[in-house]
């Protein structure tokens, strides 16, 4: 997308130059780990000989897959065949710890936000499709579309198309099967909105910098909220990290569950408030802890809560458990039909499931 690539590129530029001269800017460098791709597609890019505003195929990679319906699905299977691009993101998305993201588009103009996709479980069937943390996303797209130069206005691209205060459930825009914000949520731990950033997909060259222009107090405003929430570290009597506790904020449970990564930290974007926090090492009593949480974006630094499990040794690991690629709320679908439980229990049926396979 030649707006999102074009943005990226001033992005990366600003935040070099801007490095020990702009006491914000080197705040956020100094307290922040940012990693940016500016294309996905390069293949896509280069095949655009005519450009043009509504329709180019520069959506396809050289094989000719939209590589934004290309991974895997946690509503339903995915019959695509996952692309070289697709995997190497993958890849990235599961060796990193990646706690919010954005992808950038364009052919409209706002703020979209998960689940892309849906099912009852989550409340298609009033054509909004909810995920566990709604509060946060909705939080999140509205940064983005308050500190943008227009997006907030809702306007849209015709007059067929508005969006309240520039922002949308996914799933309430358009229905999508194997996006990258979905995949990011649900196997990734990382929270991700999709930002449409210009009705034209291919807007002259000398329109390109007011794109810049337009964007940036959202882009490091929208990097700021990484440090909303809490975070911390999981570790043994001996003080080294547990890998793979689940560490959850109570009401509101994963599909997948949330997990510490290789340094036994984890890190949730929650909105200030109270909150319980429920770290469990499967095999061991969970452990409880209340938290107050405050706004803390402006400090750059989320909340500090840790857990340690004094009866677990070093000598103790607990059993990696990756989530399967299977279609999780499809599972859920089919258990809700079979016993009619309300949706709370169901997932904890689910983390159950996974905690013990």
């Amino acid at each position: 997308q030649t707006v999102g690539r074009e943005i990226l590129l001033h992005l990366i530029d600003f935040l070099v130059t801007s490095y020990g001269r702009d006491p914000v800017i080197t705040r956020l460098l100094n307290n922040t780990r940012i990693h940016i791709m500016p294309t996905m597609n390069p293949d896509g890019f280069e095949a655009t000989k005519v450009p043009d505003c509504y329709y180019t195929r520069g959506r396809y990679n050289r094989n000719g897959a939209d590589l934004n319906r290309n991974f895997p699905d946690a509503f339903e299977n995915n019959s695509a065949s996952i692309q070289p691009e697709t995997r190497a993101v993958m890849d990235w998305i599961k060796n990193e710890t990646f706690v919010l993201s954005a992808n950038l588009h364009g052919g409209a103009l706002v703020a979209s936000y998960t689940f892309d996709n849906g099912n009852p479980v989550t409340g298609s069937l009033k054509g909004y499709s909810r995920s566990p943390d709604d509060d946060v996303f909705i939080h999140l797209a509205k940064t983005y579309s308050s500190n943008h130069a227009s997006m907030y206005k809702g306007t849209g691209c015709d007059n067929r198309q508005t969006f309240p205060e520039g922002i949308t459930n996914g799933y309430s825009w358009y229905q999508l099967e194997g996006g990258m914000q979905d995949y990011n949520y649900v196997w990734g731990q990382c929270f991700e909105i999709t930002l449409e950033l210009s009705c034209c997909k291919y807007p002259p060259a000398d329109q390109l910098e007011k794109f810049w222009r337009d964007n940036k107090v959202a882009l490091i405003e929208y990097i700021k909220q990484v440090h909303l929430g809490v975070k911390g570290r999981v570790t043994d009597k001996n003080g080294n990290p547990i890998p793979n506790a689940i560490v959850e904020a109570k009401g509101r449970p994963h599909v997948c569950p949330y997990r510490t990564n290789e340094q036994g930290e984890y890190f949730l974007l929650l909105l200030p408030g109270t909150y319980v926090i429920n770290a469990t090492v499967p095999g061991f009593k969970s452990m409880l802890k209340t938290v107050e949480i405050p706004d803390n974006t402006g400090n750059f630094s989320a909340l500090k809560q840790d857990f340690s499990f004094p009866e677990v040794s070093d000598q103790i690991r607990s059993r990696v458990a990756s989530c399967p690629k299977t279609p999780l709320y499809q599972e859920l679908t089919r258990a809700s039909a079979a016993v009619k439980p309300t949706v709370h229990i169901l997932v904890l049926m689910t983390v159950m499931l996974v905690i013990f396979k």
